[in-house]
């Protein structure tokens, strides 16, 4: 008898996030613990860490530290790696915070540790590719100095005055620049000096500067947006509404003075009723208008308009340059109180899932819904670990041939812990994920996930297995109730130290994130091509 040459032979994968074989530990549950390599760890922990913020089992300073330990190592065991990694962080994963924090310890850790001719070089790009936002210069600082006082080194200096020359312009400094930093833009010029790439910037630098410490400057010709404005900000208090009854009128002058949505509920000194809003709407960018679209409503903002927004919200270009994550259209769908809003975040929403495959075969997706995936992203509280878990898991579950979609938690609160949840074909993904809210799927309690796969695992009958969890079960030993010739693979939502499973060989694989991006790699794996880093 064949022992090899079989008809079920696939060709030996791997993939990035590389765990141990066999089990080191506990998860913070007890269960079967696997640890991650350095950079299998930092991976995993930086795509789903919402700096100086607590999670279910570690403090937001513990998990900070944590991930600056994890980019010190790398930047010293493979700087080239951890450069890409970073700005792919930054540009593509979309996770702000973390990068500028990664680009610091980065740089310091180099400054320590590599006295090379090329590591300035290559600490200046990388401080330079994470900062895409004009108040990041100023936040970098702001943590450099926090840390490591108020000596700058060179190449962070240098990194911050390449990207005020690209972030710098007349609306960015009336939108970002505020008594309220600790490091305004004036501030940012005076320690990095940029050079300007042309006599506008020029003319915009040196006034930054003057008008810090000289408040009364005279605006330069040049910058015809900072007149604009001033000219706006003369106007009688008790007639600026006035502006609004020439609709075109007032949309050119609001352009012109770079008013964002928030300078000019600031400039009426009032409520934004329709007129304001009409106005403003065009010169919104995606986010303000996702985030908006309950003011639209209560002030009355009229169905011509409003389709001009939705038109834009849904366009497949501005979904894909927004890199919203998808639960952003959750929040934005739980909040507007319009049900015009609806089919426009449907198609948002699904065109921020385009990466979801469509997997042949039988597929258990488990949805952990334990307690301490009920922990939100951020101090607002309104996007939680398990909303992520079911966005993917019910979009998984439409988009595959055939698929046992199910949340698990324990049976701490009765019952078997386990709830199977029907995906009808054709059914809204948002419609999908109201029925799960309403209908009792977000379960809390405990995380068994050996036991939900001893319950719903059918073996011959599955062909792989999606966990979509934060790892944390609570005993046995998950990779061994998954039997060896069915595939396994695991999103990680919230980056703990140790996983409930091996990973990268074989048909063991765990990927990470807040996107549809890691989905990519399922074909790519049962194909037997190996996945690679996503940068």
């Amino acid at each position: 008898m064949s022992k090899f040459n079989t008809t079920g032979t696939r060709p030996a994968t791997s993939s990035p996030i590389v765990g141990e074989r066999s089990p080191g530990g506990v998860t913070h549950e007890g269960g079967d613990g696997y640890a991650r390599d350095t950079k299998s760890e930092l991976f995993l922990l930086a795509v789903t860490n919402m700096v100086g913020e607590n999670t279910f089992y570690e403090t937001g300073d513990k998990r900070d530290t944590r991930f600056a330990d994890l980019v010190r190592e790398t930047a010293l065991a493979d700087p080239e790696w951890t450069a890409r990694f970073l700005r792919w962080l930054r540009t593509e994963a979309n996770m702000r915070t973390a990068a500028i924090v990664g680009a610091a310890e980065y740089v310091h850790a180099r400054l320590a540790g590599d006295p090379s001719p090329v590591a300035p070089i290559a600490n200046r790009a990388v401080v330079d590719s994470v900062l895409q936002r004009a108040d990041e210069p100023g936040e970098l600082l702001a943590y450099w100095t926090s840390l490591y006082g108020k000596k700058i080194p060179k190449p962070v200096k240098r990194g911050i005055a390449d990207a005020a020359v690209r972030l710098f312009t007349e609306k960015s400094f009336l939108k970002w620049d505020s008594a309220a930093r600790a490091f305004r833009f004036a501030d940012v010029l005076g320690l990095a000096h940029p050079d300007p790439k042309d006599p506008v910037q020029d003319a915009l630098f040196k006034h930054i500067v003057d008008v810090r410490f000289n408040p009364g400057r005279e605006i330069p010709a040049e910058l015809e947006v900072l007149g604009a404005r001033a000219d706006l900000m003369a106007w009688d208090k008790e007639k600026r509404r006035d502006l609004f009854s020439r609709p075109d009128t007032a949309r050119s002058a609001l352009r012109r003075a770079g008013m964002t949505w928030e300078s000019l509920a600031g400039w009426l000194q009032g409520p934004m009723d329709a007129r304001a809003w009409e106005a403003v709407i065009p010169s919104m960018g995606y986010m303000a208008l996702l985030r908006n679209l309950r003011n639209f409503d209560e002030a009355g903002v009229s169905d011509e308009v409003a389709e001009g927004v939705a038109a834009r919200l849904a366009d497949p270009e501005q979904v894909a340059n927004s890199r919203q994550f998808p639960m952003r259209f959750l929040s934005a769908y739980r909040a507007a109180p319009s049900l015009r809003w609806s089919y426009t975040l449907e198609k948002a929403i699904a065109e921020s899932l385009a990466n979801v495959p469509r997997l042949a075969g039988r597929t258990l997706i488990l949805v952990d819904t334990s307690g301490s995936m009920n922990a939100g992203f951020s101090k607002d509280g309104t996007l939680m670990r398990w909303d992520a878990a079911a966005i993917f898991g019910i979009a998984l579950g439409a988009r595959c041939e055939t698929a046992d979609v199910v949340s698990f938690s324990n049976g701490y609160y009765g019952g078997t812990g386990s709830k199977a949840f029907d995906v009808p074909r054709g059914e809204s993904l948002l419609c999908g994920l109201d029925r799960w809210k309403n209908g009792g799927y977000f379960i809390g309690a405990g995380t068994d996930t050996v036991g939900a796969i001893q319950r719903h695992l059918r073996p011959g009958h599955h062909d792989r297995v999606v966990i979509l969890t934060d790892e944390q079960h609570s005993s046995g030993n998950v990779d061994q109730t998954v039997p060896q010739d069915t595939a396994l693979y695991t999103w990680n939502l919230a980056g703990y130290e140790r996983g409930h499973s091996t990973s990268g060989r074989g048909n063991r694989h765990t990927f990470g994130g807040l996107t549809d991006a890691a989905f990519t790699m399922v074909p790519l794996l049962e194909a037997g091509r190996n996945a690679d880093w996503p940068f």
